[in-house]
């Protein structure tokens, strides 16, 4: 991690995790690297369900956690069912399946089979509580735009009705 408070707090989910219930079944620990630096093991948790605090908050780090489900509406909404939409992953051999998913996520970037795909030429912007507005692409501009339309009567004839329309 970059700073020493995004270890600390990731480390602190980890800790509400299993204090949810949540079953560590790989990482859960700070690497002794020997490197100093704010080192934080990939951490997958299982035995969890979608109303856990790790299933909920943006972590911001080396944590997932694995939901079971059995159909695919199941899976959408549990995906759905949170504040945040700014990214989602879906990994699939099925691309009919991926591009039903993709339309169905509340994200506002989707990567299918790969993940933090990102160019300068694609827009991007985060879906409910996530991300700040648009970045990259033309429609960034809008961001910084504002719309303002002036009319001018240049005639020395006195103004006509109003309410007609002229061009």
């Amino acid at each position: 991690m970059a700073f020493a408070e995004q270890r600390d707090k990731i480390e602190d989910y980890v800790k509400l995790g299993i204090s949810e219930g949540g079953g560590v079944i790989c990482g859960g620990s700070r690497p002794d690297t020997g490197l100093g630096g704010f080192f934080g093991s990939p951490t997958v948790f299982v035995d969890t369900d979608n109303s856990m605090r790790i299933c909920q908050e943006e972590i911001f780090g080396p944590v997932v956690t694995v939901l079971p489900f059995d159909t695919e509406a199941e899976v959408v909404r549990l995906a759905n069912d949170t504040t945040y939409g700014l990214a989602a992953g879906i990994w699939t051999r099925d691309l009919a399946r991926a591009h039903r998913f993709a339309g169905a996520l509340d994200a506002g970037t989707v990567w299918i089979n790969t993940y933090r795909a990102m160019s300068p030429m694609s827009p991007r912007s985060g879906f409910k509580s996530s991300g700040l507005g648009v970045e990259h692409g033309t429609e960034v501009l809008r961001e910084y735009t504002r719309l303002k339309s002036v009319w001018v009567n240049t005639s020395e004839e006195p103004a006509g009705d109003p309410f007609v329309l002229r061009s």
